[in-house]
């Protein structure tokens, strides 16, 4: 039996090897990522993360997609069970997809027979689901009446709206290509061809031409067409771009054909996936429309949508992109699942084009706006990945939509896979990460060791061990954030430019070499035990935005080396941040801190602490010590304040309460959320009422109900004036000023209404006041009506 699974094990390693071979002779992109299997991270900061991904996440993620009904979708699809109900999403399928994508990395880092047989039984779970002509969409399988409200009558029916088929379909194939590759088994490759097969039937020129809703399919279309050989996988995706627009949705980047498309409008993930999957088919057809579109739209957000951390999208109205410079930090959505689209966008960036510009931002994402989506231990998640908060923000075990929590699964095993590219005779070093890898190049195999405890530390030794003497090159990167280039273009440049240029050495000594594309390439005769040595500068840097994004005026933001740092509220003076700031010329220091946050680099500098004073404008300024951590690291210790962007000026600050009759009143209503409550007393202004720039409470999705919010005061107080500004984020979303509202004080147990003198009305974008005999009372109430078809919300109110 032994014999026989290792001869059965040659072949599938040979049948792989084989179709690998032929996909390198197809058209395909000039420069190839050396696989993760082939590069084996041993460094102090990814390792670990690694290991409590694959240890602690994909066992959690699992455990999690059975108790939360995903696996039980499949087996009412299957009619092996009744009587039960579906999930809340028409995409929640593709939680279990990307779980066994996920465990399918980490065999192929470590074989682990009892998770390759679960794997296997959810296998033959999802086989069972699937439809005989290969149809799978347990949404429609199972049958459950009434259908889903996303689910048309018919099937693909509503494909271009809320459906998710072709979303399903997409993760099935990008997670058989990799259980088919991680074991060599056909089990769940075959399941995806078989549907695939079904969609080529259907879909394509002559044939039912729409769209899919949701982008991914064409990246899954592809992965299958490598690992096939199957010219129609690769026609299809094609297809479904090509087939895109004019006459859709922004929302859904539909409103103009892929190549006519220069700009980055609408859901963030959505049209990341298909930059992706527009790289991925013009590396493979050679299509120079979609390269000029894919360039346009990446100068678009590099230079105008861009977060510090890499996130990108700017609003929670439809997950999207906001307008040019349009960069809030608080309300920030930056999605986990956008963040890691966005890397895998980027890597086939640099791999069309080969410059290191790419790989700045994918670096500046994967340490920022992605590592943040993930706690410490491994089982708490953000979703949305704010530059602000103050207590709302807080990490979950699990959401309804739970993509991102999926999605973080699947992507950390493959992180070694963005270290080293290689191109013939070329040898690209990406990424710095302590490592042993074993790379393929035209003139010979190459063994790579790299040394370094980067990112808190600049100096990064390589050894370079050919099998056999030969001439080749090395492109090393040199980032572009070690030469006052914070991103590529003018969104983000340094306060103070620094000249502490990079030190890179061959075997000890000074080395020629050529800067092409921001890499520092040498070409020579490489030799056994040769040993590069670049030493980057960890100068800490103080990061300003472009005067356009009008949210960054006035504060800068802390980076050393690729970590963006925030101040949260438990390093910091009574535990708050917004009101802290600090000099554009303080001098911060970094110092490594093994007992905190699983060790981390944290930045100490002078600051000032500032508060409110009553009936006056002038600020308490008080002396005190700044505490910053890495922004990935927050959120680790509970909810808490926290800012990315540090105010260097008086007008950017958000000082601390003042001592007034609210703020110092407890706040209760007939919403039971605590962090909500606190929004309406905290003294900060909006803008206007659509503003999410901070906290604010709210009733939705409650509507055409009478809710109430109250002051019990600490003392008896004599109050004449009421002054409420109300959120309202009309015309898009779901709160508008209320139809009526009615004021009430408290005097002895009884709530009195007030004798109004005069009022303002109620309106939005302005405090509405309202004038009331002089009355003494132990708390004040607003006794709200909502509007028939919408909600209502509160930014601030204020007691006289």
């Amino acid at each position: 039996m032994k014999r026989i699974k290792i001869i059965l094990s040659f072949f599938c390693l040979a049948t792989i090897a084989a179709l690998q071979v032929k996909a390198q002779k197809r058209k395909d992109y000039p420069i190839v990522p050396v696989p993760f299997t082939h590069v084996h991270i041993n460094d102090k900061f990814w390792a670990p993360k690694l290991m409590v991904n694959a240890k602690v996440t994909i066992p959690y993620i699992f455990r999690m997609c059975k108790e939360n009904g995903r696996m039980n979708n499949f087996l009412l699809a299957a009619h092996t069970v009744t009587g039960g109900k579906l999930t809340q999403f028409t995409f929640d399928d593709t939680d279990v997809y990307k779980a066994i994508e996920g465990a399918s990395y980490a065999l192929q880092v470590e074989r682990d027979f009892k998770l390759e047989m679960y794997i296997d039984s959810l296998i033959s779970m999802i086989a069972n689901a699937q439809e005989k002509d290969g149809y799978l969409y347990t949404f429609r399988t199972a049958n459950i009446k009434p259908l889903h409200e996303w689910v048309g009558a018919k099937r693909w029916e509503k494909e271009e709206e809320l459906s998710h088929e072709l979303y399903n379909s997409g993760h099935l194939f990008e997670a058989a290509v990799a259980h088919y590759e991680a074991t060599g088994k056909r089990n769940f490759l075959n399941i995806a061809i078989k549907n695939a097969d079904l969609l080529a039937t259907v879909f394509g020129p002559g044939k039912l031409q729409i769209y899919p809703g949701h982008q991914i399919v064409e990246i899954g279309l592809v992965k299958l067409y490598r690992v096939t050989g199957n010219q129609k996988y690769l026609d299809l995706a094609k297809f479904f771009l090509d087939v895109r627009g004019p006459n859709g949705d922004q929302y859904n980047q539909a409103h103009a054909k892929v190549v006519d498309q220069k700009t980055a409008v609408g859901h963030a993930v959505r049209a990341t996936y298909m930059y992706t999957g527009m790289a991925d088919v013009a590396a493979l057809t050679g299509d120079a429309a979609y390269l000029n579109a894919i360039d346009n739209i990446w100068e678009d957000v590099v230079g105008k949508k861009l977060y510090i951390t890499g996130g990108i999208g700017a609003t929670g109205n439809g997950e999207a992109f906001g307008d040019a410079y349009q960069l809030p930090n608080m309300s920030a959505y930056a999605e986990t699942c956008a963040a890691i689209a966005n890397i895998y966008w980027n890597s086939r960036m640099f791999q069309l084009h080969g410059d290191s510009k790419y790989i700045d931002i994918l670096e500046r994402t994967l340490y920022n706006g992605l590592l943040s989506g993930v706690s410490l231990s491994g089982d708490r998640f953000f979703y949305p990945n704010p530059l602000a908060s103050m207590h709302q923000h807080q990490r979950s075990g699990w959401f309804a939509c739970a993509c991102c929590i999926s999605n973080m699964t699947r992507f950390l095993p493959s992180l070694p896979g963005y270290v080293y590219a290689h191109d013939g005779n070329n040898l690209y070093v990406n990424l710095f990460m302590a490592n042993k890898a074993d790379i393929k190049l035209n003139s010979t195999e190459v063994n790579v060791t790299q040394f370094t405890e980067y990112p808190w530390k600049g100096n990064i030794k390589i050894a370079i061990n050919p099998v056999k003497s030969a001439t080749f090159k090395v492109h090393l990167r040199i980032p572009g954030w070690a030469t006052n280039t914070p991103v590529p273009g003018d969104l983000y440049s340094y306060l103070k430019a620094k000249d502490a240029p990079f030190k890179l050495l061959l075997n000890g000594k000074p080395i020629n070499y050529q800067l092409v594309k921001g890499y520092a390439v040498i070409e020579r005769r490489w030799q056994k035990d040769d040993q590069i040595t670049l030493e980057l500068p960890m100068d800490i840097h103080k990061v300003v935005a472009n005067q356009k994004v009008k949210d960054d005026i006035g504060r800068f933001a802390f980076q050393k080396g690729p970590i963006v740092y925030c101040l949260e509220g438990p390093d910091n003076k009574d535990g708050q941040v917004q009101n802290i700031m600090v000099s554009k010329d303080a001098n911060p220091n970094a110092y490594m801190n093994n007992a905190k946050l699983n060790g981390i680099e944290e930045i100490l500098v002078d600051g000032i602490g500032t508060k409110r004073q009553v009936n006056t404008d002038e600020l308490i300024q008080t002396n005190q010590k700044v505490v910053a951590i890495p922004y990935y690291a927050w959120a680790n210790r509970g909810s808490s304040d926290m800012a990315v962007w540090i105010p260097y000026e008086v007008s950017a600050a958000r000082p601390q309460a003042a001592p007034t009759i609210a703020s110092k009143s407890k706040v209760s209503s007939s919403l039971n959320n605590p962090k909500l409550l606190q929004s309406i007393n905290d003294q900060y202004e909006p803008a206007d009422s659509k503003d999410t720039n901070y906290p604010y409470l709210h009733w939705w999705p409650k509507k055409n109900s009478t809710e109430f919010v109250q002051y019990d005061f600490a003392n008896e107080e004599t109050i004449s004036q009421s002054n409420v500004y109300w959120y309202d984020d009309g015309p898009w979303g779901g709160c508008r000023i209320p139809l009526s509202y009615k004021i009430f004080y408290l005097k002895g147990e009884k709530w009195i209404p007030v004798e109004v003198i005069n009022d303002t009305r109620i309106a939005k974008d302005k405090f509405n006041i309202v004038d009331f005999k002089p009355v003494s009372a132990k708390g004040i109430k607003l006794e709200i009506q909502l509007p028939v078809e919408q909600s209502s919300g509160i930014h601030e109110w204020k007691i006289k």
